[in-house]
């Protein structure tokens, strides 16, 4: 079962040595996304709520150029710099996922990449 590094034209460049989207055995890998806008590549100011914000919307154009939707997403994890974010952050993301979601984990980092208050990482399938 090989990876396919997937084109990816409405996501933010990646910070580092890794691709956006990854497919392998019909399950399509998002790496963690922060609030950055794709088309600037300029960090997004604001509370953890409008970083969330971006962040699904990142997150649903980066699905939408592979031809999925936050409907085949299966698995999320979150990472937060303050646990007490979680009650801020879901009714922004059950905007996105519905009332099907998919199944998570949230965990509390120490620091991300950027000063970022939250990174999210997806999982869907075709």
């Amino acid at each position: 079962m090989p990876k396919t590094i997937l084109d990816t034209p409405h996501g933010p460049t990646p910070m580092g040595p890794y691709s956006t989207a990854v497919e392998a055995g019909g399950l399509v890998f998002v790496s963690g996304q922060v609030a950055v806008d794709p088309a600037s590549g300029e960090p997004v100011a604001g509370d953890v709520a409008a970083q969330t914000r971006r962040v699904m919307r990142t997150i649903g154009a980066v699905l939408g150029d592979v031809g999925l939707g936050y409907e085949d997403i299966v698995k999320t994890t979150i990472f937060l710099t303050d646990i007490a974010d979680f009650p801020v952050v879901n009714p922004v993301y059950r905007e996105y996922v519905g009332s099907a979601p998919p199944a998570r984990s949230t965990v509390e980092v120490r620091a991300l990449p950027g000063g970022f208050l939250i990174e999210i990482e997806v999982v869907a399938a075709r």
